[in-house]
């Protein structure tokens, strides 16, 4: 585990604030916002490391990574609106039951598996239909 910093927690605490996912360059200005003088690269550092000790989800969405605040230790999948990025942790007990069969099936064990579902939510399917 990496040392807190008044840095890291400055980027864990804006992270814990943000709703949805978020790159590291909204991340950045956002604090930057707020009077911080956290640097872009620190902000990148102390993400990556947030989401490698479990405490942030991370997923790529064209080429980029975004950031989630999460609980750590548990594990869940996410629906994700593909226009205004909310963001729902739902819990899969089909998917879960299907990695580890199609695992033992192909002789592999400990079986880990990230699950994101993209559409659209209430609100954008709403806003879409309207129009």
């Amino acid at each position: 585990m990496k040392r807190n910093t008044w840095q890291r927690e400055a980027v864990r605490d804006a992270l814990g604030r943000t709703e949805g996912f978020v790159s590291a360059q909204a991340l950045h200005a956002s604090l930057r916002g707020t009077g911080s003088e956290v640097g872009l690269a620190t902000v990148y550092r102390a993400l990556a490391d947030l989401a490698s000790e479990g405490e942030a989800d991370s997923l790529q969405q064209e080429g980029e990574s975004l950031y989630r605040a999460c609980t750590p230790g548990s594990h869940h999948h996410h629906l994700i609106c593909r226009n205004c990025g909310r963001t729902v942790e739902i819990s899969a007990d089909p998917v879960e039951a299907w990695a580890r069969q199609v695992a033992a099936q192909n002789g592999f064990t400990a079986p880990e598996h990230v699950v994101d579902v993209f559409g659209l939510c209430p609100e954008c399917t709403a806003a879409a239909s309207a129009r």
